[in-house]
């Protein structure tokens, strides 16, 4: 049976920007009522108050996911004021981009605290009331979450951390009627991308490289809304990814000697 949306409570990380937002804008659609998290306090409110003006049942509460106290107050008052929280989408991320030699290992605690910690802060805070209501857990990860990206050794282990974290989490929750789905889009247009650091800790103004077509914030929205109301376990988003996927699984080397030349420029600095 799919998953019905309707007068369910989704809580969104991360949801002021990018896929967040997005995929808060079409959950509200779809009736659900929606629970906020993000640190940027001030595109919080703006967030909020376009989607209660659209009629949507929307709580906005800043959080800092990478303080666990605070993750376990912010769902409090969710819960508090919904009654409880039926789904969690995990979304909130940061990202690197840099060679290893060239970056400080505070840049991959920092990528840690907020990609792995964060979530698993969050789902620690949500997971009684999910496991009351027979809820739903999901997760963006990444395609460097199941295969290396060049330039972004501290990304790629935080999203294989979700992925061992979060398959696992699934076979415990088993016979709880919870379900856990996690999402791995390839290129997004979205703010992290503009946010990323560089080996130093500071913003990098050293360009994205990419391979393949980018995506948009509203395809990957449609896409967890589609996977999670059939109750997917891996959602492996666009042609690139699919093909990155199926190459690093079955001819690793190819696929590695593939990756090196289309990254290339990551590595010339």
């Amino acid at each position: 049976m799919k998953y019905n949306f309707t007068d369910r409570v989704v809580v969104v990380t991360g949801a002021a920007s990018g896929i967040g937002a997005a995929t808060v804008s079409l959950f509200s659609q779809e009736g659900s009522k929606i629970g906020m998290l993000d640190v940027d306090e001030a595109s919080l409110k703006d967030r909020q108050e376009e989607l209660g003006a659209a009629g949507a049942e929307v709580l906005g509460v800043r959080c800092d996911i990478t303080d666990e106290d605070e993750c376990q107050r912010s769902m409090q008052k969710i819960i508090q004021h919904f009654g409880g929280i039926d789904v969690l989408v995990n979304n909130a991320g940061i990202t690197h981009r840099s060679a290893f030699i060239n970056t400080e290992t505070a840049v991959y605690r920092k990528v840690m605290d907020v990609n792995f910690f964060g979530s698993l802060h969050c789902t620690k805070a949500a997971i009684a009331s999910i496991i009351e209501r027979k809820g739903m857990i999901i997760t963006i990860s990444s395609i460097a979450g199941l295969a290396p990206t060049l330039g972004r050794t501290g990304y790629c282990a935080s999203k294989h951390a979700l992925q061992g974290f979060f398959s696992t989490l699934r076979t415990e929750l088993m016979n709880t009627g919870v379900h856990v789905m996690i999402v791995c889009p390839s290129f997004v247009q979205t703010n992290i991308q503009n946010r990323a650091l560089d080996g130093d800790g500071t913003i990098t103004s050293h360009p994205q490289s990419r391979v393949g077509k980018l995506g948009t914030p509203e395809s990957v929205a449609q896409a967890i809304f589609r996977g999670a109301r059939r109750k997917k376990n891996l959602l492996v988003l666009s042609p690139i990814g699919k093909l990155s996927h199926l190459l690093y699984r079955f001819v690793p080397k190819r696929y590695e000697h593939i990756m090196v030349r289309q990254l290339r420029d990551e590595l010339i600095r």
